[in-house]
């Protein structure tokens, strides 16, 4: 089960009645839901809110999750699936304030972030990888981390962008004093550019790159995989202490709300002795179809079937892959 809702602030809705031309971004809330018939669940809530004329930006998610996943191994090391089962609480907030506003193009976001995850494995395979503890968090851990972050945003607009830019830098410090059983520090930069090719055509280009210093748990590295980076593979499927991704997306239009798109991916991974191994890619491709369930803002149902080496995956949610 999954419902969205957008919206703007009334302090927003009563500067816009008085000057169109004060038109802020919409806020979004999200909530998902699953309860299986071996008692698992799955509980998340992702936000992002902007208010006072976009002067205020705060995304997140709060969630619980009561599930089984797959582990395929860490870095070069990789296994046959193992499934394993973990009960976790997930808090992640990121809260940014306008800066800079006198820039020609665009606005800029400073602000803080925090992460909370208590990833309790409840049960591996006795005769895994992660069984023999010797790979870091295999058998639980408990991240309580803070950092800073910069947000750049010259998007037309939110959910659908046509043309410009969005930019998202991020430090995370992972340290006991917040309660954390494990101490590394991450590093991200996520980059999307969108570009008009004529009335009908949009190409978008997705640049991302995640570096660790120290070690993380595994359920904490850089991930390739999923219904963001690498459409393809199983979400998770390649993890490692360093990651870079290169994705790009050609959306077209079909017919009146329906829409479709072609996509491609090039990622790599890496480690401390190595930060990246550009020998050794991973590659994805697919197509997709896009339903419009909101045309004042452009908020699409999404549904993408993406390809990898001997790996493949449907995806159906709400809102683009970037």
């Amino acid at each position: 089960m999954a419902a969205t809702a957008t919206f703007r602030f009334r302090r927003d809705l009563t500067r816009l009645r008085a000057d169109t031309s004060l038109r802020s971004r919409p806020s979004q809330v999200t909530l998902g839901a699953a309860y299986t018939q071996n008692k698992q669940l799955l509980f998340y809530v992702p936000f992002q809110l902007f208010y006072d004329r976009d002067t205020y930006y705060v995304n997140g998610e709060v969630g619980y999750y009561r599930y089984s996943y797959y582990f395929f191994g860490v870095g070069q090391r990789e296994v046959p699936r193992e499934l394993y089962a973990v009960n976790f609480p997930r808090i992640r907030v990121n809260a940014f304030r306008r800066i800079a506003p006198t820039l020609p193009v665009g606005k800029l976001y400073a602000g803080v972030r925090y992460q909370y995850e208590d990833y309790q494995v409840t049960s591996v395979e006795p005769d895994g990888l992660l069984a023999t503890g010797e790979v870091p968090g295999g058998l639980g851990s408990r991240l309580s981390g803070a950092g800073l972050g910069l947000f750049y945003d010259s998007r037309d607009q939110l959910f659908f962008p046509s043309k410009g830019i969005v930019a998202d830098v991020a430090y995370l410090n992972q340290t006991s004093l917040l309660g954390s059983t494990v101490r590394f520090d991450r590093y991200t930069a996520d980059v999307s550019s969108y570009h008009t090719l004529n009335r009908h055509l949009i190409l978008t280009m997705n640049y991302f790159a995640s570096f660790t210093a120290g070690i993380a748990p595994f359920n904490a590295m850089s991930l390739l995989g999923g219904t963001k980076r690498m459409r393809g593979y199983y979400e998770g499927r390649f993890r490692d202490q360093n990651a870079a991704l290169l994705q790009s997306e050609l959306r077209f239009d079909i017919y009146k709300r329906l829409g479709g798109v072609v996509f491609g991916a090039a990622g790599i991974l890496g480690d401390a002795q190595t930060v990246l191994r550009p020998n050794d890619p991973k590659f994805a491709y697919g197509a997709g179809l896009r339903f419009t369930l909101n045309r004042l803002d452009h908020l699409n149902i999404r549904l993408d079937y993406g390809f990898g080496q001997q790996s493949s995956g449907f995806y159906l949610t709400i809102g683009e892959a970037f």
